[in-house]
């Protein structure tokens, strides 16, 4: 792994110089060796703003995968579960193949915690989930995989209502293959990052009482310091914007997928002014709520 603490970057697909908005509609697919051939098998640290990925190593020798501090043992057959903004990278075996799904997560979490909200927490958790061969999953588990890329090349139109129920289902597949015992694998878990864990867990929770970076440093019992040399080392962000980002993930869902006014959402989120609102929006996204809100369900209806 070469990139060192500091050089983090995002990526709406890794070395690719584009970047995609976190509300977007998208959902591809690809193998493992298209992409990380090209970097000799080697995937260096990176996050991607608002796409989840979801790896199925089907062939291949033993990898180890880096996300958010925790080092995995990646032996195929297994899943690999990479939310949103976890830092993560890649040191895969030479004969490693699988298909890989970056897809939007907010509207993926959206119609999770309508239809089955036990699912969220297997979305933004990260997992490597070791798997027999000969296991029941692993039938429905490539079945999906293998309708998700026939839909992604379709390029028509509804690729949203077609590709997010199809996500969902994978997704089901993976919250089975996590409660059904087969096994997790072997990770080696620093006290870094049973500390980000617990921050995150901790802003999860608290995030919409708009509270100081200091509570999040109290509950860890660290210095506001300390926490964000922290965050720097292992996310590639100071605490404060770990915070921010979070913040902001949760007003784009609002703004795009409820029925909230701008009002709504800005007090749903612990902002006792709108205008305040909007300003901290327009300074973290560049866009104020309305013309987000307007672009992106422009954007959703032609999908």
């Amino acid at each position: 792994m070469r990139t060192q603490p500091g050089t983090v970057r995002s990526f709406a697909l890794y070395g690719s110089s584009d970047t995609a908005p976190a509300w977007a509609e998208l959902v591809h697919l690809e193998r493992v060796p298209e992409r990380s051939s090209l970097f000799d098998w080697e995937i260096d640290l990176h996050f991607h703003e608002g796409l989840i990925q979801l790896l199925y190593l089907t062939a291949g020798g033993e990898g180890a995968a880096w996300i958010d501090g925790t080092r995995w043992a990646l032996r195929p057959p297994c899943l690999i579960v990479v939310p949103a903004r976890a830092v993560h990278g890649f040191s895969f075996h030479p004969a490693t193949d699988g298909p890989v799904i970056t897809a939007a997560q907010k509207p993926l979490e959206s119609l999770a915690e309508l239809a089955a909200p036990g699912l969220v927490e297997h979305l933004r958790r990260p997992a490597v989930l070791e798997l027999d061969a000969d296991s029941r999953h692993a039938p429905p588990l490539l079945a999906l995989f293998e309708a998700i890329e026939r839909e992604s090349q379709l390029h028509d139109g509804g690729g949203m209502a077609a590709g997010m129920p199809l996500l969902l289902a994978l997704c089901v597949q993976v919250a089975r293959v996590a409660q059904s015992g087969t096994g997790t694998a072997h990770s080696t878990r620093s006290r870094k990052a049973a500390q980000i864990e617990r921050f995150r867990a901790q802003l999860d929770r608290d995030f919409r009482l708009r509270l100081p970076v200091q509570h999040y440093a109290q509950a860890l019992g660290i210095s506001v310091g300390q926490l964000t040399r922290l965050t720097r080392e292992l996310l590639g962000l100071p605490a404060q914007e770990v915070v921010n980002a979070r913040v902001v993930h949760e007003a784009q869902r609002e703004l795009v997928y409820s029925s909230l006014s701008i009002k709504q959402v800005a007090a749903a989120l612990g902002f006792e002014d709108e205008a305040y609102f909007g300003r901290f929006f327009k300074k973290h996204t560049g866009q104020r709520p309305s013309a987000f809100r307007a672009e992106a369900r422009r954007r959703l209806a032609s999908a």
